[in-house]
């Protein structure tokens, strides 16, 4: 397990915990104005985030329900019973059970002083959300490091995450940050400017030469 802290500015801070199935990253986003923290993505057994008896996780965001992502969960319930499960509508989580909160595409959650808009991204999976406020956001699996994520399994798609990738996550200014699921990358973290400079899947003149090139990637595995 690796942990990295990046206090980013004066009003919320983002840490990094590296580890579970495949490098993959859990994230500690706290508001600094109110303290409020919530977790992305339950990839990590709540024991290695680090919380204070004062400060515990109010909410986990999970980007999809991948069992790599959302592994943890009953152990975080267990943990903290008033924990919310926010995610996609559809999602198989979407229990009473799990104290579940369903996020619209578009919708802002508020965490302390932050706005935190929920934009839901199929195409590696079909319940992918992405979660972004100020210049930050967190891609789940939507998109990595140098590439964006794969369309091998049941509810993924190519045509979706073209859409996901070329009309939502694209169209943010080029200077966000993307925090990914995993640590597939040179470094952990990049702007969308630069993921653009260094991936071929994001530098794609169409949906038909998106998809040649999702086939040449797989094929070139």
């Amino acid at each position: 397990m690796r942990k990295n802290i990046n206090k980013l500015n004066s009003t919320f801070s983002i840490q990094s915990f590296e580890g579970g199935y495949d490098k993959n990253f859990s994230y500690i986003l706290t508001c600094l104005k109110t303290t409020e923290s919530i977790i992305i993505d339950a990839s990590l057994h709540p024991s290695i985030l680090e919380f204070s008896q004062e400060n515990k996780p109010s909410a986990i965001f999970i980007t999809h329900s991948h069992n790599d992502h959302v592994k943890y969960i009953k152990s975080f319930i267990d943990r903290y019973p008033d924990i919310k499960i926010v995610g996609h509508p559809e999602s198989k989580l979407n229990t009473s059970e799990n104290n579940y909160f369903p996020s619209m595409h578009n919708s802002t959650i508020k965490v302390g002083k932050l706005n935190i808009k929920t934009l839901h991204t199929p195409g590696h999976y079909f319940d992918s959300i992405c979660f972004h406020f100020e210049n930050i956001i967190f891609t789940g699996d939507t998109m990595f490091v140098g590439r964006t994520g794969r369309t091998i399994s049941n509810g993924s798609s190519v045509k979706d995450l073209y859409n996901s990738i070329y009309k939502t996550i694209l169209t943010l200014p080029q200077s966000t940050i993307i925090y990914p699921g995993h640590n597939y990358g040179k470094v952990p973290s990049i702007s969308i400017r630069k993921n653009i400079e260094i991936s071929p899947l994001l530098q794609a003149r169409d949906k038909n030469d998106f998809e040649n090139r999702m086939k040449n990637y797989e094929k070139n595995r």
